[in-house]
């Protein structure tokens, strides 16, 4: 069979079973996010390598797989594989972009739901038997339907969370990209914006940028302070992009009305002011 794969995580069977009779592989069997050391210890006599976003592959790492050929990110991102040294070194990194653009764009707008109408603190009020009957000023949140929704990077899964903005909520939809997106323009009516008029006249902001150098804390606190009082931000994208201390401090001073959250800054890890807040 020749060739050797290591996998870092468990994975759905159906993807395992392309593997079959191709290669011969290992999966980590620790269902859980592994030390720089587990992965060298897994990979270092392997042509190839399975991981996700959460496995750090750097110059260390292939240093000491020299026998790696090939990287493939369970992912769509990459900001995780120092693709600079694999190049360098000779080692072809791929990646799955395509694959959850719709999933990701329904996981967008759930969040976007959820924060506008309060869902996450309306049930946790009810779980903890507070819940005495309706009143007027209950968990008021914010309407969608009809309002303004800014995306940050109209890429494959900003457009289609702009669809759904746009043919299921009578969205006014306002973007801002590196490129304008003709399509976009042509069949939702979307509007370009610099990122400070995106801030500022969205009602809701849906953030879909590629984690670089330049986009790195790309919506920090001078964006923020722009954003209405009763705006929602929604994250999907990769945490770093957003300065989570300054999200924070406008979330405590009611600066903004919600935030949604799907990727964090240094995750695993949680913000431990996020945790505090409904």
């Amino acid at each position: 069979m020749g060739a050797k794969v290591f996998v870092t995580r468990k994975i759905p069977e159906e993807a395992l079973k392309e593997l079959e009779g191709k290669v011969e592989y290992t999966v980590s069997p620790h269902d859980r996010v592994l030390t720089k050391e587990e992965i060298i210890e897994g990979a270092r006599d392997c042509e190839g390598l399975l991981c996700l976003l959460t496995d750090t592959i750097d110059d260390e790492v292939m240093e000491k797989c020299p026998k790696l050929k090939v990287i493939s990110n369970y992912a769509v991102g990459y900001n995780n594989i120092d693709v600079e040294t694999a190049t360098r070194r000779g080692i072809l990194v791929t990646n799955t972009p395509g694959v959850l653009t719709d999933t990701t764009a329904d996981l967008a707008f759930a969040l976007l739901m959820a924060t506008a109408r309060r869902l996450v603190e309306a049930d946790k009020f009810l779980r903890e038997g507070k819940f005495k009957g309706w009143a007027p000023l209950l968990f008021l949140g914010q309407d969608i339907y009809g309002k303004t929704l800014g995306i940050l990077g109209m890429g494959r899964i900003g457009y289609a969370t702009a669809k759904r903005g746009h043919f299921g909520f009578g969205m006014k939809i306002l973007y801002h990209s590196r490129r304008r997106h003709e399509e976009a323009e042509r069949t939702l009516k979307a509007e370009f914006r610099s990122p400070e008029d995106l801030f500022r006249e969205s009602d809701f902001i849906s953030i879909h940028l590629p984690l670089t150098k330049e986009t790195h804390h790309f919506v920090n606190e001078r964006l923020l302070s722009l954003m209405k009082p009763t705006a929602c931000l929604i994250n999907t994208a990769r945490g770093a992009v957003v300065d989570e201390a300054a999200l924070v401090r406008f979330l405590k001073e009611k600066k903004i009305f919600a935030a949604g959250l799907d990727v964090f800054e240094e995750e695993p890890k949680v913000h431990p002011e996020l945790l505090s807040l409904d």
